[in-house]
């Protein structure tokens, strides 16, 4: 059996770090109230001429350090992304061609914040095909260009930045022991589009658009979602929440993850917190996580990983990981 094993992980994060201190003299806002409400204390902000591609692209050099492989052993490039470039071509395209490859398949996956787990469990089905053997799956984010900076229930939840892994195929066992990706499971319920969305885009109005948000109402369906997809996750692992070492979630709200490890009964120290430094990063926010935890020591070889994230459309998911 062939397992999909996460060998490298990498992140980037722009240089320009805004505070919430910051935000209060531009906007009718405190720092008092983003923590409170959010756990945010600050994100990083895309310099002007710093795309989506630049931040996946140095992300995926990162991992490709990390995993102690070089570009040419890559096949396939799965982008997960809200935030390309260009409407088209794909942000993978353009990173597969910086680093120098003409060879393989290249991609975006368009699931806002639940974009990563769509990108590994493409990634995954593709590796487990035998089709491919090496995979880079990026999650990069130029949110703040969707922003509206003067609505102040959105602009504060919201940050800059990109995070990568490599994805190799190894050979398994089948049982929950295996290293790699031990189960996936997605959703998506479109009845919810007016709850969390951009009011344009190229199809539409002709424009980009700007994020629009019902903060409570996404609050709730998060929570009560997430609890559901990595319950089952873990059920078709054959595993249950005891097993999980770390919870590697999409960083949306402090709230939403104290919610979340409430319902599956485990202690918030087990869950990997990067909110208060990174803010949301949607597509970015859980490989930006992990490679946080890989590189601080916290995840260690073995450990079983629980990465979880919901999004706009609505979209929702989750995978088990063997470390």
């Amino acid at each position: 059996m062939i397992r999909s094993c996460i060998v490298g992980t990498g992140s980037y994060l722009p240089a320009d770090i805004v505070s919430n201190a910051s935000l209060a003299a531009r906007i009718d806002t405190s720092d008092e109230w983003i923590v409170e409400r959010t756990g945010i204390r600050q994100r990083h902000i895309a310099a002007p001429g710093e795309f989506t591609s630049d931040l996946g692209l140095a992300a995926a050099r990162h991992a490709l350090d990390s995993a102690g492989l070089v570009a040419t052993d890559v096949d396939l490039i799965i982008v997960a992304t809200a935030t390309p470039d260009q409407t088209f071509p794909s942000c993978a395209t353009v990173i597969q061609h910086k680093l120098g490859l003409v060879h393989g398949v290249a991609f975006d996956v368009a699931a806002v914040c639940s974009g990563f787990l769509y990108a590994l469990a493409v990634a995954d089905a593709m590796l487990v095909s035998g089709a491919y053997r090496t995979a880079l799956v990026i999650g990069a984010e130029t949110f703040s260009r969707l922003l509206d900076w003067e609505d102040r229930a959105t602009c504060v939840l919201f940050g800059d930045g990109a995070g990568a892994v490599v994805l190799r195929a190894e050979p398994g066992t089948g049982t929950a022991a295996d290293r790699g990706i031990l189960a996936t499971r997605l959703h998506s319920d479109g009845r919810y589009n007016d709850l969390l969305y951009v009011d344009g885009g190229p199809g539409s109005t002709g424009t980009t658009g700007k994020l629009r948000m019902r903060g409570k109402e996404v609050f709730r369906h998060a929570v009560t979602n997430l609890a559901n997809v990595m319950t089952e996750t873990l059920a078709a692992a054959g595993l249950d929440p005891a097993d999980v070492a770390w919870v590697v979630p999409h960083q949306a709200n402090l709230r939403i993850l104290e919610g979340t490890a409430r319902k599956l009964g485990l202690p918030i120290e087990r869950v990997v917190v990067t909110v208060d430094a990174h803010a949301n990063t949607s597509a970015a926010s859980v490989p930006l996580a992990l490679d946080t935890a890989v590189r601080d020591g916290r995840i260690q070889r073995g450990d079983l990983l629980l990465l979880e994230a919901m999004g706009g459309g609505f979209t929702w998911g989750a995978a088990a990981v063997r470390w």
